[in-house]
C-alpha cells in the first residue's frame, strides 16, 4: 500500500481514540483487522484501497477457507465498515464498497459457565502462602463475587472499595459508573490481601499506586497477567473446560439466576445497557432447571 493509506489508517484510529474516545483495546482490534487486510490487498498487488465489492467478497472468502470464526469476520467487516465511513466523511474516498456486503449472521452459542464444584476446585488452586497466590484467590474471588469484566478489575483503586456498605464502585464501558454487592467472603480476601501484600509492597518499593491490584513490581496489574493465571489455575484445578477470566463473569450470572435472582438486578450488576444481553443467561439457567427435574422427577 502508498504511504498515504497507511497514514489514513493512523488518522482514523487517532480519532477513534482521541475524538471517539473509543476503548483501547477496540482501537487495538481496528488496527489488527486493517493490518490484515492490507496485508491481503499488498498480496494481491492492490495499491489503493478497494472500490469493487467483489475484492471486499475475495478477502472475506479467505478468511472463512483460513478457518476464521464467523464473530471475527463480523468483526473485521464493522472495522472496514467504520473506516470507510470515515474516509468518506473527510472527503478522502467517494465510494463505499461495504455498502453491498452482508454481515454473517453470528452463530448462538452458549457462553461458557462453571458449576459450583468447578468454581470451589479453581478457587483452591493459589498457593496463597506465597505474595502472589494470596493477591490471585483476592482476585478469583472477586471475580466471582461480582461479575465484573476483567479490564474493570484491573483499574480498580482502593478508594472504589467502600467495605463499610459492601459495594464496589466500577467503571465499566463507555466510563459508565455503577455499584456493584460484595459478599463478605471476597472481601475477607481483599482484606488479607490489602494488609499482607498490596500495602507492605508500596511500603518496600517507596513508591505511592492508586490502583488495587498491583504486579511484582507495585504497578498496575495487566489483563494479560490475570488471563495468563487464571489459565494456570484452571489447569492445576484439571477443569477441561476453556476458561478465561470472562468465563467467571458468566459463572457469576449463571448461579445468580439459577438460584432465583432477578433478571433486572443481574442486567444492573453486570452493567449490561440492554438486557437483551443478559437474556442469554437465562438459557442456561433453564438448561439448569431441566437438569434438576431429570434427575429428580420419579418418572422423569
Amino acid at each position: 500500500m502508498k504511504k498515504n493509506n497507511l497514514d489514513q489508517v493512523a488518522d482514523f484510529l487517532r480519532f477513534c481514540s482521541l475524538e471517539r474516545g473509543l476503548s483501547k483495546n477496540t482501537v487495538d482490534s481496528y488496527q489488527l483487522d486493517l493490518n490484515q487486510f492490507i496485508e491481503y490487498l499488498d498480496k494481491e498487488k492492490i495499491t489503493d484501497w478497494p472500490e469493487d465489492p467483489l475484492i471486499i467478497d475475495s478477502y472475506l472468502a479467505k478468511q472463512r477457507d483460513e478457518g476464521k470464526k464467523t464473530s471475527t469476520i463480523s468483526r473485521g467487516i464493522t472495522t472496514l465498515r467504520r473506516f470507510y465511513r470515515y474516509l468518506l466523511r473527510q472527503h478522502i474516498w467517494v465510494v463505499d464498497p461495504l455498502i453491498q456486503i452482508d454481515t454473517p449472521k453470528q452463530e448462538k452459542r452458549l457462553p461458557l459457565a462453571l458449576s459450583q464444584k468447578e468454581v470451589e476446585q479453581l478457587l483452591a488452586q493459589p498457593d496463597i502462602k506465597t505474595t502472589t497466590g494470596l493477591r490471585d484467590r483476592a482476585i478469583l474471588e472477586l471475580l466471582y463475587a461480582t461479575g465484573m469484566r476483567v479490564s474493570e478489575l484491573i483499574n480498580l483503586k482502593e478508594a472504589d472499595l467502600h467495605t463499610d456498605l459492601k459495594i464496589i464502585r466500577v467503571l465499566g464501558k463507555g466510563s459508565k459508573e455503577r455499584l456493584v454487592p460484595v459478599t463478605d467472603f471476597a472481601l475477607n480476601w481483599l482484606d488479607k490481601y490489602l494488609k499482607n501484600v498490596r500495602d507492605p509492597a508500596l511500603l518496600k518499593k517507596g513508591v505511592a499506586c492508586d490502583f488495587l491490584f498491583l504486579n511484582n513490581r507495585a504497578g498496575q496489574l495487566t489483563r494479560q497477567a490475570v488471563w495468563q493465571s487464571i489459565k494456570k489455575y484452571s489447569k492445576l484445578a484439571k477443569i477441561d473446560k476453556d476458561i478465561t477470566p470472562h468465563t467467571l463473569r458468566h459463572t457469576f450470572a449463571t448461579h445468580l439466576l439459577e438460584n432465583g435472582a432477578d433478571l433486572r438486578v443481574v442486567q444492573e450488576i453486570l452493567g449490561h445497557s440492554d438486557i437483551s444481553t443478559t437474556q442469554i443467561y437465562t438459557n442456561l439457567s433453564q438448561k439448569h432447571i431441566f437438569d434438576v427435574y431429570q434427575k429428580t422427577h420419579p418418572r422423569a
